[in-house]
């Protein structure tokens, strides 16, 4: 197994940590080539690319003038949290953050009482899942609704108790019963919740109420249904399998269906036990250059020990079946989720879906990795908001794209379309299938762009911006920057805007720029570059999630995984961020999770009254560093208890809604 052994705590933070790998051979300009490059042509700079080349003379104050912005008024209202890090968490003045659903918390009729110490694969299966990652709310009426929740992974050493991290140890105490629990944990949560004086709360007996999991059956459709490499000996006709995991971030569509994407899927997936039987086991495949893309296999989890179709050995074709995005009609708790295939096949960060002018759906998405792609998919068929129905295979048909940013500051979208350019026969590619299922090697030969490991893809309906959280790249040299990458060894990441030509999600050109460059301001060593009106407690590093609310406001969520104490020295959180006029780039920080956490999720009720999100992986990352602390997390030994706070009662990823005191819209 390709570890990372002493420096992480836990299997978590390796898992993450495996995104710094890059599988991508570069042979095209990274987007930091790119934005060197833009950053040496003055007359086309402007924005945040500017505010670059400032910051190399004496500062950055000068691009957004430190006078326009401290007389202009905040979009966003409300006094900021301080940075820091403690063992809870913390919202703005005048805010309440309640816990809505916790690990182990019903969700189905009939579920059990959460107990840690008596886990079953029966009683997770009724249970709220762990590691709550993207939120979705589809409202039914104005005080019902139903929440959409996916779970990424699980973090044995903090679940069950005695038994501490298991990749270091090659999975010797980990159970064909631990399997199981986890594979449950898996997947996602779909529940109903309702409103009652101004908070929510989770009906465990409604009836769109679902658990989907690692074995939930689910149907494969698009261009890869019934491909040779999609059948297996459980599946010979290659439109079924069971199940989803690593589901990161994610979509509702606007008719109403969940998208849930699948990204680090390559960590459950071996070839034996040990480094040596995983290259062997690659080597030995019919399609190795397409595992070493990929990752496969990741060996951080031992499914394959108990569950032959996780071991590429003995069904060498499991791991094609995952890497997409993942459709759920949440009407209907008894229908098959749907792997749309057309959107390609990739380590999926988000699935977020505009109608564009034309009445096309516009789905973005990210490739979770260092020095990999941005793609869109536009639908053939258009949106018919009367017709639910016939909107429900929108994604089955259509053009998948990836993008390519130029040094001009212009950037095009390029079709992954069989026959195109070089995406032939003579290429490895025989069919529109090949195409979908080897989407990075496809997007390799057309000169996509590598980027800063792309996370969440958000556009804004109302100024059809496209807004491209880049997390970081350590691994980026110095004579790799460019316009989009602006830095080597770059830590704390940056966000790009991408604005499509005439403002129309189908043109295959637009434009693009930076609006911050992330890190602590006043550490001229970062680089990083935001608008002089930030206070001390505004910047942040390593952007995750996002969400525009419907007032057309960009929040952003971080994740700085096991480094968040040499990339910020704080725990994670959310920001809002200004996007335009004479504050553009300024951020303004709302809240923040406890030690070892991460932020997800964010998502805003229709009318502004309650901000959800969601704290994973609690007491998890970095542990060492919280000097309170000082070592690595276990069950049995937490660096924090939230949000119970109960003696043998472990730390529990959680749901969490935010509303002002005494009602509200939120930041106004």
């Amino acid at each position: 197994m390709d570890r990372l052994q002493d420096e992480y705590g836990n299997r978590g933070e390796a898992m993450e940590a495996s995104d710094d790998v890059p599988t991508n051979p570069l042979t095209q300009p990274t987007i930091g080539d790119v934005i060197a490059e833009r950053l040496g042509r003055r007359d086309v700079m402007k924005g945040a690319l500017a505010a670059g080349v400032l910051a190399s003379v004496g500062g950055a104050a000068g691009l957004f003038g430190a006078k326009s912005a401290e007389a202009a008024t905040s979009r966003y209202v409300f006094d900021e949290v301080a940075h820091g890090v403690d063992e809870t968490h913390h919202v703005a003045p005048g805010y309440d953050a309640d816990v809505l659903i916790r690990w182990g918390d019903p969700v189905l009729p009939g579920a059990p009482t959460f107990d840690p110490n008596n886990q079953s694969e029966a009683s997770q299966l009724a249970q709220f899942g762990y590691n709550n990652d993207f939120l979705g709310v589809v409202p039914l009426s104005a005080d019902r609704a139903i929440l959409c929740v996916n779970h990424e992974y699980t973090n044995e050493e903090l679940m069950f108790p005695g038994l501490g991290r298991q990749d270091k140890k090659d999975f010797a105490d980990m159970t064909a019963e631990h399997v199981a629990i986890e594979m449950a944990a898996h997947g996602g949560t779909v529940v109903e919740i309702a409103r009652s004086g101004g908070k929510w709360a989770v009906d465990p007996n409604g009836a769109r109420n679902r658990r989907v999991t690692a074995k939930t059956p689910m149907t494969i459709t698009g261009p890869a249904a019934g491909d040779a490499r999609m059948k297996t000996s459980a599946d010979p006709s290659g439109t079924k399998v069971f199940g989803t995991f690593n589901n990161c971030a994610g979509g509702i569509t606007p008719w109403g269906t969940y998208l849930m994407a699948e990204e680090n899927f390559h960590g459950y997936f071996w070839g034996g036990a040990g480094k040596d039987a995983s290259k062997a086991a690659v080597a030995a495949h019919p399609h190795a250059k397409s595992l070493k893309r990929y990752g496969v296999p990741g060996g951080r989890y031992n499914w394959g020990q108990h569950d032959s179709r996780f071991d590429i050995t003995k069904e060498p074709n499991e791991s094609f079946r995952f890497g997409w995005i993942v459709e759920v009609d949440i009407m209907d708790p008894s229908s098959a989720p749907k792997k749309r295939t057309a959107l390609g096949r990739c380590k999926h960060e988000g699935a977020a879906t505009i109608i564009n002018g034309d009445g096309r759906a516009v789905a973005y998405s990210g490739d979770d990795q260092r020095f990999d792609y941005v793609y869109k998919f536009v639908s053939k068929g258009t949106y018919d908001p009367a017709n639910r129905a016939a909107n429900m295979d929108l994604l089955d048909d259509g053009t998948l794209s990836v993008a390519r940013f130029d040094a001009n500051g212009g950037m095009e979208w390029l079709p992954l379309v069989h026959g195109h350019g070089p995406l032939t026969a003579a290429n490895g590619f025989h069919s529109q299938a090949d195409v979908v299922i080897d989407a990075r090697l496809a997007a390799d030969l057309l000169g996509a762009t590598p980027l800063d490991r792309p996370e969440d893809v958000e556009a804004n309906p109302k100024t059809n911006k496209v807004y491209v959280m880049l997390t970081n790249n350590a691994k980026r040299k110095p004579d790799q920057v460019d316009g989009v990458n602006s830095r080597a060894d770059n830590i704390w990441g940056q966000i790009l805007e991408i604005t499509p030509t005439g403002g129309d999600h189908g043109s295959s050109t637009g434009t693009w720029d930076l609006v911050v460059q992330c890190g602590d301001p006043a550490n001229a060593e970062t680089g990083a570059v935001w608008n002089s009106a930030t206070s001390k407690n505004g910047w942040f590093a390593n952007p995750d999630n996002c969400a525009v609310d419907p007032e057309g406001r960009l929040w952003i969520t971080t994740d700085q995984g096991s480094g968040w104490a040499k990339a910020s020295g704080t725990a994670d959180g959310v920001w809002a961020l200004e996007t335009e006029g004479a504050l553009r780039g300024t951020g303004k920080m709302f809240f923040r999770v406890p030690v070892g956490a991460e932020m997800c999720g964010p998502w805003f009720t229709n009318d502004m009254e309650t901000l959800f999100v969601a704290v994973q992986h609690v007491g998890a990352d970095g542990t060492k560093d919280y000097k309170p602390f000082g070592r690595d997390s276990t069950f049995d030994d937490p660096a924090t208890r939230w949000p119970d706070f109960k003696g043998g009662m472990p730390p529990r990823p959680s749901v969490m809604q935010i509303t002002k005191q005494g009602g509200g819209k939120i930041a106004m």
